[in-house]
């Protein structure tokens, strides 16, 4: 049990800007989805993920757009710690497949290193209970390309094994995001 409490307290600590609907202690919603990984498409599902480990469900705006680039390409650059943690990372976004595909096999973001998943109706979000914000007409990406979907508030949840949000993470810069998920993943390893 004192095990459970410093999670907990970390959680808080973590989330104390948080605005999602969904604390630490909430059971996490299961779900399935079409995710790319390296320029591949595969099925993610969170039940499987869960009886691997820890896992780092980040809900993310979209793909190739500035924070969400920069988010991406931490998660790839600290992939070793959070597997080292017995970690699995899954970013969510309202992004179509086609468009995760490319984003998940991208040097510059993903790099080959951090699974993407479609959550293009906004359903896993939702369960979540995630703000969906309807998409702004018109708006670009980084490279110049429409990105036509709406789009979810930037929250990350760590998800231990026994299917319960260990942590929620939102309200903080990208880089931040991921540092304190990491955290949290360190310290359920050094718990177990």
């Amino acid at each position: 049990m004192k095990a459970h409490a410093l999670v907990t307290t970390l959680a808080l600590a973590a989330s104390s800007a948080a605005i999602a609907a969904l604390p630490a202690g909430a059971e996490a919603p299961l779900f399935e989805a079409q995710a790319a990984f390296a320029g591949k498409t595969q099925s993610f599902v969170l039940k499987d993920a869960i009886a691997g480990g820890p896992v780092v469900v980040y809900f993310y705006p979209a793909a190739y757009t500035n924070g969400c680039n920069l988010q991406a390409r931490t998660f790839a650059d600290k992939q070793a710690q959070f597997a080292a943690a017995g970690a699995t990372v899954i970013g969510v976004s309202l992004d179509n497949i086609r468009r995760l595909t490319e984003f998940s096999a991208d040097p510059e973001f993903c790099a080959g290193k951090v699974a993407v998943a479609s959550d293009a109706d906004g359903r896993i979000a939702r369960a979540y209970d995630l703000q969906v914000r309807e998409a702004a007409a018109g708006r670009k990406d980084v490279r110049g390309v429409e990105i036509g979907h709406d789009s979810v508030e930037r929250t990350t949840f760590v998800i231990d094994r026994s299917g319960r949000i260990a942590a929620a993470i939102s309200g903080v810069a990208p880089a931040t995001n991921v540092e304190q998920a990491l955290a949290a993943v360190q310290s359920l390893a050094a718990v177990r």
